[in-house]
């Protein structure tokens, strides 16, 4: 078998993670995610190296996420319910190492960049998007909740742009995510190759990291080719998402005649109610925690989360069947009730239907 990262380790200082599974568009698995902690704490230790790339091989993108297959398997049998648990807690240590990480680490977020792709990147130090970038929290489209620290990052983006890509799993590119705060730099892909060869063959040992790295990363960088949507739609996003509950997002979105509110409203309507209300609660309650604070809220609702059918359910009409047919068990908001909700954020022992 492939090796599924490869890890490297110039006589210039530089260390390289890359993720290399590309058939499944490098989706994170527990297997991934164990040696990158560990390769973090060993090199970290080592004075020989000065900082570190994190991509993914290939064009098509970083990573798309965790390999949200095998976590279907959870309701199989206890030991894949429990393999599940795991896959979240080494994910969730990695991520946290990433932004406490004393070094320099560079991300490229070049292609596609989703869920557990975005919580392997937000916490670097140096994080690049191109016009390639497609950037997204996509798991109110499986019934699921934007974990990795998505509370903690979301309420960094101006306004309540986070809420809104929270709750619609919206898509955006390179523009619009420097906006939302979710990268530092733009480069063209082409430049981004040219930086990375640049870095590659520089000697650190010589050098004063920090400064040399911001110089290089301006030579090569740009503004992007295409302007983003977010920053012209933040009054009404701000006028929309800031209600308290969904229900009064929805009717704010109603009372709006605009296409941007009328299409929003329709895709609100159409994701898992009990995604919808956990996540919102999940993002108020954030806003003056910590990473850690947050981290530990994640870790509680994803291990409920697996107890809960509607999350194999998205899962099975978007990645299984591939009908996009969800039959939710709650079908409606008001069925998604504050108790239900409540027993969410729990600890998971607490048993979650």
């Amino acid at each position: 078998m492939e090796t599924e990262v490869i890890f490297s380790v110039s006589d210039r200082g530089v260390a390289t993670i890359t993720l290399n599974r590309p058939k499944a568009l490098h989706s994170l698995s527990t297997e991934m995610l164990k040696p990158i902690g560990e390769k973090l704490k060993e090199w970290q230790a080592n004075d020989q190296i000065q900082l570190i790339i994190l991509r993914g091989a290939g064009e098509k993108g970083f990573c798309a996420g965790g390999d949200i297959k095998t976590l279907y398997q959870a309701r199989s049998s206890q030991e894949a319910f429990k393999n599940a648990e795991i896959f979240f807690e080494e994910e969730y240590q990695v991520d946290m190492a990433i932004y406490h990480y004393p070094k320099p680490i560079i991300a490229c977020l070049d292609g596609i960049v989703m869920g557990g792709g975005v919580g392997l990147t937000y916490g670097a130090s140096h994080r690049i998007v191109t016009e390639r970038t497609k950037w997204a929290m996509p798991e109110m489209n499986i019934g699921f909740f934007p974990d990795v620290g998505a509370a903690y990052f979301l309420n960094k983006a101006p306004g309540y742009i986070g809420y809104y890509l929270a709750l619609t799993a919206s898509v955006i590119q390179a523009a619009d995510v420097l906006f939302a705060n979710g990268a530092d730099s733009y480069m063209t892909s082409d430049n981004l190759h040219k930086f990375l060869t640049h870095i590659e063959q520089t000697d650190w040992h010589i050098l004063e990291t920090s400064t040399t790295l911001n110089q290089l990363i301006e030579e090569y960088s740009s503004k992007p080719l295409t302007n983003g949507e977010l920053a012209g739609l933040q009054n009404e996003i701000n006028q929309h998402f800031s209600k308290y509950t969904v229900e009064e997002i929805v009717k704010s979105l109603e009372n709006d005649p605009s296409k941007f509110a009328q299409v929003t409203k329709q895709l609100l309507l159409s994701i898992s109610p009990s995604s919808l209300k956990i996540t919102l609660k999940q993002l108020s309650d954030a806003r003056n925690k910590t990473l850690e604070e947050c981290f530990a809220t994640d870790l509680i609702l994803a291990k409920n989360f697996l107890k809960h059918e509607d999350f194999y359910e998205g899962v099975r009409s978007v990645v299984i069947d591939k009908d996009r047919n969800p039959q939710y068990t709650y079908k409606s908001l008001v069925e998604f009730t504050d108790e239900n909700l409540e027993k969410f954020f729990q600890d998971s022992s607490v048993t979650v239907k």
